[in-house]
């Protein structure tokens, strides 16, 4: 119905006044209507196989391998070698590349330093077998056992 009013009303007063009266969206309306063929989708390419554009060349690859492993950084971290590289004036890639290249180049490094792991913290527990085992100032908090189950009011 609105196709037809649409093409009805387009010679008259346009295709946008025709689609706007119909109530029918343009884009709609030139999508149906289109001439020309669709245009060719490209085919998927694996994540994988697909080339970042900011991506280090083998050169600049490298290049930071032989300062890596250079005398002047043999004891250095990937961290400390970035930064003495960068008050010089040097910027060669991000401190991360850095260790993506050693990690690829030559399997597990990581940052030395051990990072804190902290326990998950034990909420307090009160349990009150018989009464006046337990006092405390908010008393519905306190865990009571009625008839075999654990309860949190007092009622």
């Amino acid at each position: 119905m609105r196709e037809r009013g649409v093409a009805e009303l387009a010679p008259l007063i346009g295709t946008a006044a025709a689609c706007t009266a119909a109530g029918r969206s343009r884009a709609t309306h030139y999508r149906r209507h289109r001439i020309s063929a669709l245009p060719a989708r490209r085919a998927p390419i694996l994540h994988v196989d697909r080339v970042q554009p900011a991506a280090l060349s083998a050169a600049e690859r490298e290049q930071v391998l032989a300062i890596l492993h250079s005398d002047r950084f043999a004891d250095a971290a990937p961290a400390q070698v970035w930064a003495t590289l960068l008050d010089e004036g040097v910027y060669l890639a991000s401190e991360s590349t850095f260790y993506r290249l050693l990690r690829s180049a030559h399997g597990d490094v990581r940052e030395r330093r051990a990072q804190a792991v902290h326990p998950a913290r034990v909420k307090p527990e009160l349990i009150a077998t018989k009464p006046n085992q337990v006092w405390s100032w908010d008393i519905p908090s306190c865990m009571a056992q009625r008839s075999g189950r654990t309860s949190t009011s007092t009622s």
